[in-house]
């Protein structure tokens, strides 16, 4: 049981340090929010959720009168409008109502009926536990709200198809992984773009990512994927050459002089595989990052450049008469396909035994 307190003609019961439940000599329950201004969560949402609280585990019983808009504006200090579209946004949800000079009271609502029985203690208990967990992970409130309210839609959702976040280096180029990939698992999943640089600068991106179903990276990136998502479960990929940049490889004349730039240089390796692979027929190949001193040089003794994505402004540098082809990627058919495919496929549930008495 709380503590109660005396308060002139109150009896006055601290159930959580935000609200303040007052009840009068009727027995008619009133409440106090107060606020923390210095909380990051909105002022907006500090009220409503007050006000939910309450409802749902009980605090608040139906038939419980709520300060007017103006006096609950003046306590907590914010304009009346706030607390009308609080009021508003409540009773559209059907949690509280208006009574016509009389005032606004608490609603008989599935929330206020939990709350009643007490069945909403359980989940409380829970709510608290996966609080306590994401934040041992480091997980703001605005994350854990956002995955929660994310697993509820897909759970709760019949027809919901899997999100799958693809994280590269590049806009463009990690849009059309995105398309590729979203092509071959068809409608089995919606896939989504974006780039580890705009994670690493957008909270709400990081957020959203934090959330999604499943996440596909390549393997480099994965280890700052993994420490900036707190997640254990990103899958990295493999990627190939994209079917033009193979045509285009294969096609090179054996006596082509070849010039291949990368942005990375930790890049450059297998960057070189993948050329050698296939255009094995070529001699000669000289392989450079695109800041290095000696690139124009270089390109002026070659015949053809082949440009990594990202490298696509050392292209400026080379002869007119220079063959360009540019090195595209595409994510491994045959990795989408082991690593990917089989989480889309929902387990066939066990058949039922049938039974019958002898």
């Amino acid at each position: 049981m709380p503590r109660k307190y005396r308060i002139d003609a109150y009896e006055v019961s601290i159930w959580q340090k935000n609200v303040l439940i007052y009840y009068n000599d009727t027995g008619i329950a009133h409440m106090k929010i107060l606020v923390d201004r210095n909380n990051p969560i909105p002022m907006r949402q500090q009220i409503r959720g007050a006000i939910e609280h309450e409802i749902s585990f009980g605090r608040l019983p139906v038939g419980a009168a709520l300060p007017s808009v103006r006096a609950l504006a003046d306590q907590v200090g914010v304009a009346p409008m706030t607390i009308s579209t609080i009021y508003a946004e409540l009773k559209a949800d059907g949690l509280i109502e208006g009574r016509g000079g009389s005032g606004t009271f608490v609603a008989d609502s599935r929330l206020s009926a939990a709350g009643r029985m007490g069945e909403a203690v359980g989940i409380r208990n829970q709510i608290d536990r996966l609080i306590d967990q994401s934040t041992e992970l480091g997980l703001q409130g605005a994350d854990l709200v956002a995955l929660v309210n994310a697993r509820v839609i897909h759970r709760l959702n019949a027809t919901a198809r899997m999100r799958i976040v693809v994280v590269g280096l590049f806009d463009d180029a990690t849009a059309s992984y995105a398309d590729r990939l979203a092509n071959q698992v068809g409608d089995k999943a919606i896939v989504e773009s974006v780039t580890i640089g705009a994670i690493r600068a957008d909270a709400e991106l990081l957020s959203q990512v934090r959330c999604a179903d499943l996440v596909l990276t390549f393997s480099n990136l994965h280890p700052e994927l993994e420490t900036l998502t707190s997640r254990s479960d990103i899958i990295s990929l493999r990627f190939i050459p994209s079917e033009t940049t193979r045509m285009a490889l294969a096609g090179l004349d054996p006596m082509a002089r070849v010039a291949v730039v990368s942005r990375f240089v930790e890049f450059l390796p297998i960057l070189t595989l993948g050329v050698r692979r296939f255009a094995a027929h070529v001699q000669t190949f000289s392989v450079i990052n695109m800041d290095d001193p000696d690139l124009q040089s270089v390109l002026a003794g070659c015949d053809v450049i082949v440009l990594a994505t990202g490298a696509e402004d050392a292209g400026r540098l080379a002869r007119a008469d220079m063959l360009k082809i540019e090195y595209r990627h595409i994510p491994d058919p045959g990795d989408i396909d082991r690593l990917v495919m089989p989480l889309l496929t929902p387990a066939q549930p066990h058949a039922e035994r049938n039974t019958k008495e002898a």
